[in-house]
């Protein structure tokens, strides 16, 4: 029961944050650089106000919570599944991944801010391309769970032994 508890979370929690890591750097890049020409437009104005909500509330109250629901269920999910996998080794790097793909957008979303737009700033459709693949990547090894033991052949041995052992073989 808290199995079936954990992954409906977890995925309800992974869905909200994915669909947050697309739609933020496209709404940046949409609107973002809008506000480089005609400054003092009262509707210019009024928009920006509504792109500055949009874009911090979106962050702040929907996809760090997301990120964050997310990374808690997962890890409970670790130790009440039981999953010790390498392939989840492999996801949780690509997790870490989307992680600092999160924080970068919330880097451009500030700067966005300070500056009235994405003055000086690389296309925020780069944070996407980034995170595009990094979810196709996650959800792929959850799905197809591959046995990645070959990789373990290149290793040095003492990160393929458990504590403690050593200098015992």
């Amino acid at each position: 029961m808290i199995v079936a508890l954990l992954k409906y979370l977890h995925l309800a929690a992974m869905l909200c944050w994915c669909a947050s890591l697309i739609a933020l750097p496209l709404l940046l890049s949409l609107y973002g650089g809008a506000w480089r020409r005609d400054r003092g437009s009262e509707k210019l104005q009024a928009r920006y106000a509504e792109f500055r909500l949009i874009t911090h509330y979106g962050y702040v109250a929907f996809a760090t919570p997301a990120a964050v629901v997310a990374i808690a269920a997962g890890t409970g999910l670790i130790f009440a599944a039981d999953v010790f996998d390498l392939w989840f080794v492999a996801k949780l790097a690509l997790v870490s991944g989307m992680a600092l793909v999160h924080a970068w957008i919330g880097h451009f979303i500030l700067i966005s801010a300070e500056h009235r737009g994405m003055h000086n700033l690389p296309s925020p459709l780069i944070p996407l391309a980034l995170a595009i693949p990094l979810m196709v990547g996650v959800l792929w090894l959850v799905l197809a769970k591959p046995d990645l033991g070959g990789l373990t052949d290149w290793m040095p041995r003492f990160m393929l032994s458990p504590r403690g052992t050593w200098g015992q073989a």
